[in-house]
């Protein structure tokens, strides 16, 4: 295969699908090096679905790159699919972070030493909840159901939006609606995560939360504001189409797949430091397993 021949399309897939391979492998890598050490199912469970996310992402990529001439319903499906996993990553993030301070809301179990400690919400919160409450049972499943609200509206939002494309009737009232409606969920779960991190930021210390958090935002924050910037490089006017078969809503999200396909490559180079398998290793998971028994 001489590669001096091949188009700039045939190109591009080649190596953009070099890049989803190599995404693929430092996350597999990840996971085998859990599996081998499987200490901790719960958390490790957690942290499995967590790091998957940039290859789901990569492979999300990939695909539009396969059909880059697809419908906007096509291209509204694929970022759908992001989109839901971002959500269920958000909330399998909250409860790994409960995992570590030995929380389970399920079998209402509370470590008496962070009982009644004190939560001060913000602006515009202090409108639907007292400035200072105290935690309890009750307080961490607030916070529990405000991130899990988002795994479940960001899914009928997406299946909605997709049905109203493909019938014709996904006007811009429609989309600016939709748009309100996932902002203030997404806002809502991430303000959890955040209340949640200042009040226990001394216990969690240890595990590093923000390095953690920071991978998954980092995949969304890339994403969503290097799409804003195609976007605004399209309306002035600066990228355009020079192919009759592509038209300069296809080139944008082309660019926006390639770049995100290069970008996964180092969040799970990233993730391999962030969620290293030390924890789970030898004597320290041991030592760990002892100190949750006493």
């Amino acid at each position: 295969m001489d590669i001096t021949k091949m188009d700039r399309g045939t190109l591009t897939l080649l190596g953009s699908g070099c890049f989803v391979m190599l995404t693929m492998h430092f996350t597999l890598q990840l996971i085998s090096q859990h599996f081998s050490s499987w200490k901790n199912p719960k958390e490790q469970k957690a942290i499995i679905i967590i790091v998957l996310m940039a290859p789901i992402y990569a492979i999300n990529s990939f695909i539009g790159l396969l059909d880059i001439q697809g419908s906007k319903a096509f291209f509204m499906f694929l970022e759908s699919v992001k989109e839901c996993y971002e959500a269920l990553v958000i909330a399998k993030f909250l409860a790994l972070m409960y995992s570590y301070l030995n929380i389970s809301i399920s079998k209402n179990i509370v470590p008496d030493g962070i009982k009644g400690r004190e939560i001060h919400h913000s602006f515009p919160m202090t409108f639907f909840q007292p400035h200072t409450v105290r935690l309890d049972h009750r307080t961490l499943k607030l916070l529990k159901h405000w991130t899990w609200q988002f795994v479940i509206i960001r899914p009928v939002c997406s299946i909605l939006m997709i049905l109203l494309q493909l019938l014709g009737l996904y006007t811009s009232w429609i989309s600016w609606t939709f748009s309100i409606i996932l902002n203030i969920s997404v806002s809502l779960a991430l303000y959890s995560l955040v209340v949640f991190y200042h009040v226990f930021a001394k216990e969690l210390a240890p595990h590093k939360p923000l390095s953690k958090f920071l991978c998954i935002k980092g995949i969304v924050f890339f994403c969503f504001w290097q799409g804003i910037m195609l976007e605004i490089l399209v309306a002035a006017g600066i990228i355009k189409s020079h192919h009759y078969w592509l038209d300069v809503e296809q080139l944008e999200e082309a660019l926006q797949n390639v770049l995100v396909c290069v970008e996964m490559v180092v969040f799970s180079v990233i993730q391999q430091y962030a969620y290293n398998i030390v924890p789970y290793s030898g004597d320290v998971a041991e030592k760990k397993r002892l100190n949750k028994n006493e």
